[in-house]
């Protein structure tokens, strides 16, 4: 009887300790998100400095150092693996070693990255290869709404608890609801995914009852949108403004820099590329071991470039040298320079290239591509490895799609539809003058994202600036000189991206039903950059004959051809 006395006392000690203690605790809440693989604080081919998560580091340590190591926690909310060299010489190239990803996080003590929609576009060998080592750190890659299709439960780790400034915490991660809108369903088998409305409340509710955390933390790969609950990839502020029972909604994806709190819930969206480290303070009064009130702040810390973590970047120097090998391996030469700004007024040889590689890689007929560097140049002479990430950045596939001419036409209206403005507005190009959230300028850009303006190799065809969406495109006929019918089928390059909907050029523009889209498909090729990098090989010097034949690409442009050139020539200075 005494010993079970003293076993209870004992139980009763112990489960009172796991509590927390009465008086105020103070956690710091410190947040990344889309670094895109901006990991070393040097360039592979340049002098000079940027921001890294070798800077981002510095701040870690010092909030730690400051407030203490036990009171502060680093989450992730997205988008690690794609987006830089060292991030593709990992996934793919040094793909026995460690993922230098895994090794990085371990070194700064993330306690939890999440899952982003770059990151599942990486494919299953590298993703899952991750979340095995991240998990050998004791690192959750958090990706709740990622449900499996064989038993319903999430692919990726859902949550996890944490003890941190004497209070239990409960981290949450989703990714992007929207995933299977930008890529092939090949890289993310096996699972589907559900939105963040009304899944991350169900879920709060259902795992606070049962862990019971002070500190409740949801980590999201979605944009903040605007709140209105219609965009399925931009739920931030739908979450912000509809959980209960939440602290922190920590949101990304579209590269907008945005705090903000309403004095119960704060929401942290840190920008991309390590510009900024997130940091929200929750203060929490407990008394009689239950919480009694809650005071909380949220802010962004700009990343100075220069403050480098000189530890850090030694203890990984040997990863950066690999790195930067590997980005300086010659692989050709260019007669002229390329310029993807030059794209929106019309053909231009950095397209020229990118559609007829696409019309060699996949047999095609007709390419479609658009410009998807905004405003890059490669320069004329030795091509390096590092240039093809300028002339392609993403790591899309080739994908080859029966399309009938009525639909190629119905696509070329849809893209130019976003590209053009109206007949009657003082602009030609579809532009505004704003402020811009994601970058904090004031000055003019394009309404619209310029990797949605697609034109096309492989038909002749004109764009008529002064007609009416809709009513523009006038296809003559195929490159060759055949006729172009609007019944008749053609094989059609394009990327992965675009072959799944992203764009709305196959959807709103074809007017393909979504779930078509998968039996459209004929072949699916390599990457595009790895296709890019095997024509510069076989032609070694890549001049305007390599990149451009009338008889295989054809020939498009603006009419009428004065009022456009004039037009088009004033909205570049604006955006320029």
């Amino acid at each position: 009887m005494i010993m079970k006395k003293i076993v209870y006392v004992l139980t009763v000690l112990a489960l009172a300790s796991c509590g927390p203690k009465d008086g105020v605790h103070t956690l710091h809440l410190l947040t990344t998100n889309d670094v895109h693989g901006r990991w070393f604080d040097s360039t592979y081919v340049q002098k000079g400095t940027r921001q890294s998560l070798m800077a981002v580091n510095y701040y870690v340590d010092s909030i730690r150092t400051a407030d203490g190591a036990e009171n502060v926690m680093l989450i992730d909310a997205g988008d690690c693996l794609q987006g830089d060299n060292a991030s593709y010489y990992y996934n793919y190239v040094d793909t026995k070693s460690e993922h230098l990803f895994s090794r990085l996080v371990s070194y700064m003590k993330y306690d939890a990255i999440t899952v982003g929609n770059h990151d599942v576009e990486t494919g299953h060998a590298v993703y899952d290869k991750v979340a095995r080592e991240l998990n050998r750190h004791g690192i959750p890659f958090l990706g709740g709404n990622a449900i499996r299709n064989d038993n319903g439960k999430p692919y990726f780790q859902l949550y996890k608890t944490f003890r941190r400034a004497g209070l239990k915490v409960l981290v949450l991660g989703y990714t992007n609801a929207n995933n299977p809108a930008w890529m092939d369903e090949s890289l993310w088998s096996g699972m589907h995914f559900e939105s963040l409305i009304p899944k991350v409340q169900e879920d709060v509710d259902r795992i606070t009852a049962k862990e019971k955390p002070q500190v409740v933390i949801v980590s999201v790969h979605s944009a903040t949108g605007d709140g209105n609950g219609k965009v399925l990839e931009a739920q931030g502020l739908d979450l912000f403004n509809t959980l209960k029972g939440v602290d922190f909604v920590v949101c990304s994806h579209d590269h907008r820099e945005f705090t903000e709190s309403n004095g119960d819930i704060a929401i942290i969206n840190t920008g991309n590329r390590a510009k900024f480290l997130g940091h929200g303070e929750l203060s929490v009064e407990i008394k009689n071991g239950k919480v009694a009130s809650k005071t909380i702040s949220s802010g962004l810390i700009p990343v100075d470039k220069r403050r480098t973590d000189a530890v850090m970047r030694e203890a990984f120097r040997s990863d950066y040298l690999a790195v930067k090998e590997f980005s300086n391996k010659e692989i050709g030469a260019l007669a002229m320079d390329l310029r993807t700004r030059d794209a929106y007024s019309g053909m231009c040889d950095y397209v020229n290239l990118i559609h007829t590689v696409s019309l060699k890689g996949g047999n095609a007929q007709i390419s479609f591509a658009a410009p998807l560097t905004y405003n890059g140049t490669i320069r004329a002479g030795i091509l390096i490895y590092n240039d093809l990430f300028t002339i392609y950045p993403f790591e899309n596939q080739l994908y080859t799609l029966r399309l009938t001419g009525r639909e190629i036409k119905g696509y070329l209206e849809y893209s130019y539809s976003r590209w053009l403005a109206e007949p009657g507005d003082e602009h030609i190009l579809r532009i505004v003058e704003r402020n811009d959230p994601r970058n904090n300028q004031t000055g003019w850009s394009f309404v619209g994202r310029s990797y949605n303006f697609d034109s096309a190799a492989g038909i002749n065809y004109t764009v008529d600036v002064t007609r009416p969406a809709g009513e523009r495109i006038s296809i003559s006929g195929l490159a060759d000189g055949s006729s172009f019918d609007p019944e008749a089928e053609y094989v059609v390059a394009m990327t992965s991206y675009r072959a799944s909907g992203a764009g709305g050029m196959l959807t709103k523009g074809a007017g393909i039903p979504e779930d078509e889209l998968e039996k459209r498909i004929i072949h699916r090729y390599p990457e595009i950059r790895e296709l890019l990098y095997d024509f510069i090989n076989e032609y070694g010097l890549i001049d305007g004959s390599a990149v451009y034949d009338a008889s295989r690409n054809g020939v498009w442009k603006f009419v009428p051809e004065d009022i456009a050139s004039k037009g088009i020539a004033r909205d570049l200075e604006l955006l320029f």
